[in-house]
């Protein structure tokens, strides 16, 4: 829904990992559409990719910004994620709400979503409704109205939420206190949604400079995808995003890195709405754009064989063998510009204890450290892999969705066309590798979240 906020979700798979190899018989099919995506740069540096899928008569029109909350000055937290909300009020032109009307009356739904690396507003509609979103959307990149009286109410609106997502969800509080610790020194250890004393003390003044700096065409990629041309796409945006000056050209995103960590560290929430306990266990690790050549590919391999889907290694041990978990498994957190997580995590089932359920946890990654994983694992991980990007492909959304995070990460449109190359490269020792690299339970975080009544030592 609008007004979301897209942290690296829990069991979301990486953005790059759901566009990955088809079947022998569809790869030339995918070849073919492939070669139709095309890109191009306006004159005042606004970077548009268009990806054409005519099987029906609908337009997905999205616009991501490079900036969120990972980019925020320090002291400054939940800016990005409140100007997501500002972006819904009025501008100049155009008085508050016309924006949302005109998407609802011609059948047309929108969204928007920031996350740390980025902020996305978009809206799927029938193509000959393209020209009208594109002139709504560039009108607010530039014409938007910062009154105080706006400010005050989406504040409100913003404080609401995280009452209600975070303050008043126990899972919630245990995950942001985790990111807190897992990273020590980067902003990622920030919330997204922000600190709400730094929430309420955001100014007009702070929020006119965060979006002079970063609203601008050169720090925005405009994302096309459905039943279009390129050629029409390319006259659209020029005749629309094309008449706004180029703003600042922004420095390279420079972040403060994580030191190395060399404690294990815990965190435990204990609460009465809490009826079952559970688990997890919590690494960082490089995002794409900073793994070394061939690591993240072998990471979402070991993250599929380990614990994704109801043939991994977790769920058929602790779930089907040993009956002492009501779930288990493992992810690789959602795309990223300078670091990922990976997770490990459990439920217990019945009079299972939580203890049993984290040594049976530990005891498969020992495995997988010291004796890794067999062929047959490798190549089921790859074709589980490319099934999920059949279907991924099928959602005009989601496709629009696996460009533009890619682009705002850092990465170019052929480290998605790339991938099959790169994630065949892949072998059992690759696998081993990062498992002994990256999954150190020395240098781990682990989170517990528990019954009111329970404590941990």
């Amino acid at each position: 829904m609008r007004y979301s906020v897209a942290a690296a979700a829990r069991g979301a798979a990486f953005a790059l990992f759901v566009s990955l190899t088809l079947p022998a018989a569809a790869l030339s099919a995918e070849a073919e559409a492939s070669s139709d995506i095309s890109s191009f740069t306006l004159d005042n540096g606004l970077d548009v990719v268009v990806i054409p899928d005519h099987r029906a008569p609908v337009v997905t029109h999205m616009l991501w910004y490079k900036v969120g909350s990972a980019d925020e000055a320090p002291g400054k937290s939940g800016i990005a994620h409140f100007f997501e909300h500002l972006m819904f009020k009025g501008t100049s032109t155009y008085p508050s709400g016309e924006f949302s009307e005109a998407v609802a009356a011609v059948g047309g739904n929108e969204n928007a979503f920031t996350s740390y690396d980025y902020t996305a507003y978009y809206q799927q509609v029938a193509p000959a409704e393209l020209d009208d979103m594109m002139r709504f959307e560039a009108d607010r990149m530039r014409n938007l109205v910062l009154s105080e009286e706006n400010i005050e109410t989406e504040r409100q609106v913003v404080l609401e939420e995280r009452r209600m997502r975070t303050d008043n969800v126990p899972s919630a509080i245990l995950s942001e206190e985790l990111n807190a610790t897992l990273y020590e020194n980067h902003p990622y250890g920030i919330p997204v949604i922000g600190w709400k004393d730094e929430i309420e003390g955001l100014t007009h003044d702070d929020l006119k400079a965060f979006y002079d700096r970063f609203y601008t065409p050169n720090n925005a990629i405009l994302v096309v995808a459905g039943d279009v041309e390129a050629d029409k796409v390319r006259k659209l945006a020029e005749g629309t995003y094309g008449a706004i000056p180029r703003g600042p050209d922004l420095p390279q995103r420079v972040r403060p890195m994580e030191p190395d960590q060399r404690t294990a560290r815990t965190v435990t929430f204990s609460d009465p709405r809490v009826s079952v306990p559970n688990l997890s266990i919590n690494w960082f690790v490089p995002s794409h754009r900073r793994a070394e050549k061939g690591e993240f590919e072998a990471l979402a391999i070991l993250s599929e064989v380990l614990g994704e889907g109801l043939r991994s290694r977790l769920y058929q041990e602790l779930v089907v063998k040993q009956g002492i978990a009501a779930s288990a498994g493992s992810y690789l957190q959602g795309a990223a510009y300078d670091y990922s997580g990976f997770v490990v995590y459990g439920e217990p089932r019945g009079t299972a204890e939580l203890d049993a359920v984290e040594k049976a946890l530990v005891t498969e990654i020992g495995r997988i450290k010291t004796d890794g994983i067999t062929p047959e694992e490798l190549e089921t991980a790859r074709t589980k892999i490319l099934r999920d990007q059949m279907f991924m492909r099928d959602s005009q959304t989601r496709t629009a969705n696996l460009f533009g995070a890619t682009l705002a990460t850092g990465g170019k449109v052929e480290d998605i066309t790339g991938l099959p190359e790169r994630l065949a490269a892949v072998t059992t020792d690759d696998v081993r590798s990062v498992a002994q690299r990256y999954l150190d339970l020395s240098r781990a975080v682990k989170g517990y979240l528990l019954p009111a009544e329970e404590k941990r030592s």
